[in-house]
């Protein structure tokens, strides 16, 4: 079975507590569901990562190169706007990389209208609450060929 790993960036163990206004009340235990069911009548499987430290956060990358990640969905949170790092180990990837947000950054301050990881990810979706996810699974699962 074809493998996508999601990985959870800073500050989302709080979703559903976080920020209603921009992230609503889902938690991440149920984003986290929501992709497994998704998953689940894709043919494909989905392991989800979350943390807060950075460097973590690229040791889970390098880790997913190591396993052949078939796709890899990325909603890295503040992150996205100026980790090089993360950035970098993206790079190392040979999978599609789906970068995602719940929010539309682009509808935000400033500083959020820009991803450092914008040249290594086949595309950005963003601005869809829950769905964003889904529809990054379907995009990462399209431009694998995992389907």
């Amino acid at each position: 079975m074809k493998k996508v790993l999601m990985l959870h960036g800073i500050n989302h163990n709080m979703f559903g507590k976080r920020d209603p206004v921009q992230y609503g009340t889902i938690t991440l235990s149920e984003i986290d569901n929501r992709l497994q069911a998704l998953a689940a009548e894709l043919g494909v499987q989905v392991e989800s990562f979350q943390t807060n430290s950075e460097g973590a956060m690229c040791e889970r990358i390098h880790q997913a190169f190591e396993e052949r990640c078939d796709a890899v969905l990325i909603n890295a949170g503040a992150w996205t706007h100026y980790s090089y790092g993360i950035r970098d180990a993206l790079a190392i990837l040979t999978c599609p990389v789906v970068e995602l947000h719940m929010s539309n950054v682009h509808a935000r301050e400033p500083f959020r209208h820009h991803s450092v990881f914008s040249e290594v990810v086949v595309g950005q979706i963003c601005g869809f609450g829950m769905e964003s996810y889904l529809l990054a699974l379907r995009a990462a699962v399209a431009q694998s060929g995992c389907s």
